[in-house]
């Protein structure tokens, strides 16, 4: 793991999971079946709105590493959220094998010729987006500590 963390260093897993969610974002409005975007369907945002939380997780990350902090109870909050959210990226990756394998349901039915190509973009940034959650996690255990509140007054440097 540590010449993947030379390869992929914090700040390049940061930026990557940023790109990826705010590609993600732009497509989870986006219709593959019609090639529209659809900005008043209440559902398309669910996905944005989840983001939020990885979003600022990863602030704080980079946050942490940058001031050399030691992680606290709020980043802990936010990372065990963060958790619950991982399932509805792996149910993402399941919808979007889903959508990608009804080409042959909907074979008969005019079907854009984009619908593969932003398909299968969709069903690769979803996969990846988890491989890089689980990443920052190490990352973040790696560089700013584990989660140990039980000292934690005695690990606290006031004069820092």
């Amino acid at each position: 793991m540590n010449t993947l963390s030379k390869i992929i260093t914090w700040k390049r897993n940061i930026l990557a999971s940023v790109a990826v969610l705010l590609t993600l974002i732009v497509l989870s409005f986006y219709g593959v079946y019609t090639d529209q975007f659809y900005f008043l369907k209440p559902d398309n945002y669910i996905f944005p709105i989840l983001t939020s939380v990885h979003f600022i997780y990863l602030y704080v990350v980079w946050f942490k590493i940058t001031e050399d902090e030691l992680p606290d109870p709020k980043m802990r909050n936010i990372e065990y959220v963060l958790y619950a959210i991982m399932i509805v990226y792996v149910f993402k990756i399941y919808d979007s094998v889903t959508v990608l394998n009804s080409i042959h349901t909907y074979g008969e039915h005019v079907i854009p010729s984009s619908f593969k190509p932003m398909a299968t973009l969709s069903l690769v940034l979803y996969s990846i987006l988890p491989i890089l959650t689980l990443y920052t996690f190490w990352l973040r255990k790696r560089y700013i500590g584990e989660y140990n509140f039980e000292n934690y007054n005695d690990n606290l440097n006031v004069w820092h």
